[in-house]
């Protein structure tokens, strides 16, 4: 996985955060690269370095050193608005907490991250739809978010993170709170996307059965990604 032509290539990342007086380090020198239709299951246990090393990736926190190139570009050397610009156009994200507006149907839920520049249009409100048919809610759309299954709303909040055509698709314990048959499900789901679509996925779990799922399994271990065996 150290191909130097990679979109998106991870070199000597390395993260601390300040304690008191002392620096507590959590990732101390994370090497890979991934290509397009690739797909990376990351395990390890809590406080490892999972979830920062996914939020670095998502530029929603900063290395403290090494370097990160994703299509091309390292977006650390943006600032803040570009930032938020770049993981609009290239980033989609998906959390163990759905995190759905209460408020919003299903439908308009999915429609979120379109409205950040010039609101919704009807080319988006037809791949939203499209989204929702892929995975067996059409007849959810209009539904609340309190309407519908846990199961059925980690499957909208997969929707949500692939409206903007991610090219980076980010899973942060996607199948945490669910059973094992929806666990199933979202990672099988998840899978047939990015092979569909040739994005690269990855995703952070304490699931050995989510991880075996995925053609390449690493372990964040000591704060390195080594190899593991599915």
């Amino acid at each position: 996985m150290n191909d130097s032509h990679a979109p998106l290539i991870v070199r000597e990342l390395t993260k601390a955060f300040s304690i008191a007086t002392e620096s507590l380090p959590i990732l101390a020198g994370v090497n890979f690269a991934l290509n397009e239709g690739e797909a990376l299951a990351i395990t390890g246990p809590s406080g490892s370095g999972k979830s920062t090393l996914l939020y670095i990736l998502g530029v929603l926190d900063t290395p403290t050193s090494g370097e990160v190139i994703q299509f091309g570009q390292n977006p650390f050397e943006l600032n803040a608005s570009q930032q938020a610009e770049f993981r609009n156009q290239n980033v989609g994200f998906i959390f163990q907490d759905h995190h759905l507006m209460p408020q919003f149907s299903v439908l308009e839920n999915v429609l979120i991250p379109t409205m950040v520049h010039q609101g919704t249009t009807n080319e988006a409100e037809d791949r939203a739809k499209h989204l929702l048919e892929r995975v067996g809610l059409h007849d959810r759309m209009h539904h609340r978010p309190a309407q519908i299954s846990g199961g059925e709303r980690q499957r909208v909040a997969v929707c949500r993170a692939l409206i903007n055509n991610p090219r980076l698709l980010l899973a942060d314990e996607p199948t945490g709170n669910l059973d094992r048959k929806n666990a199933e499900s979202i990672g099988n789901l998840l899978l047939e996307i990015n092979q569909e679509q040739s994005t690269i996925l990855i995703c952070v779990t304490h699931s050995r059965e989510l991880a075996t799922l995925f053609p390449k399994h690493l372990e964040l271990r000591d704060g390195l990604l080594v190899s593991e065996t599915n």
